[in-house]
């Protein structure tokens, strides 16, 4: 999808769409995020996985309620 909306000769309609698409990937990282913490996941495991400091995955997600009481 991200390919032919860069291609797409409208860049308007390609930015919405990748616009688009970039929503959905973060919702996606989100619900990943929630799913490895309650499944026992460090922060610095999913920092690891996503390349960024744990620092930087903490400040992202860290303040969301995971499902955890």
């Amino acid at each position: 999808m991200l390919r032919l909306a860069a291609d797409d000769d409208d860049p308007i309609r390609a930015l919405r769409a990748t616009a688009a698409a970039s929503t959905e990937l973060e919702r996606q990282q989100s619900a990943l995020v929630r799913r490895a913490r309650v499944r026992g996941a460090t922060w610095t495991q999913i920092a690891g996985a996503l390349g960024v400091s744990k620092q930087a995955v903490h400040k992202k997600y860290g303040g969301r309620r995971l499902g955890r009481p």
